[in-house]
């Protein structure tokens, strides 16, 4: 009886309400990538070592060169990436609206910490002349210790 007793709450015990559950599963959610960016950058300034995933290279292609190096420009004004590289002329062939389309584009490697690539995307998503803008980003896992540490000074955290 003392288990069945120890397991089942009693009727005048007080329970958390669905709301309150709700609200903490919520701001655990919407500040989960805030606490792990603050988790990494902790455990590489003790450690002195790198941590995978930090940094990232943010991948946009632009209608032409002049849009890329317009959109590169004010991502380095905003202190929102390091460094740009702009890749003239490539070939693209992609589904839109029913058909196979083929273009000749411009593809912008943006190396940025991971934390902003989500203020980068909603800047590149205002700027970017196309409908839907094709921004998709891939972590950097291993690298030169002083190149992540130009990185990361360049890149200002708001």
């Amino acid at each position: 009886m003392d288990k069945l007793g120890s397991r089942c709450p009693l009727p005048c015990s007080p329970r958390p309400s669905a709301l309150v559950c709700l609200l903490i599963l919520t701001a655990s959610f919407l500040t989960y990538p805030m606490l792990k960016t603050l988790s990494l950058q902790f455990h590489s300034t003790v450690t002195g070592s790198y941590v995978s995933g930090t940094h990232s290279i943010v991948f946009v292609n632009c209608p032409n060169e002049q849009i890329a190096r317009e959109i590169a420009r004010a991502l380095l004004d905003k202190k929102l990436a390091a460094s740009v590289n702009i890749l003239p002329k490539a070939a693209s062939l992609y589904h839109w609206k029913g058909e196979i389309e083929e273009a000749t584009e411009t593809l912008l490697l943006i190396k940025t910490k991971t934390s902003k690539v989500h203020v980068l995307s909603s800047y590149i998503r205002l700027v970017h002349p196309f409908e839907i803008p094709e921004v998709f980003s891939l972590p950097m896992n291993q690298g030169d210790a002083h190149f992540f540490k130009w990185l990361e000074d360049s890149v200002e955290e708001n």
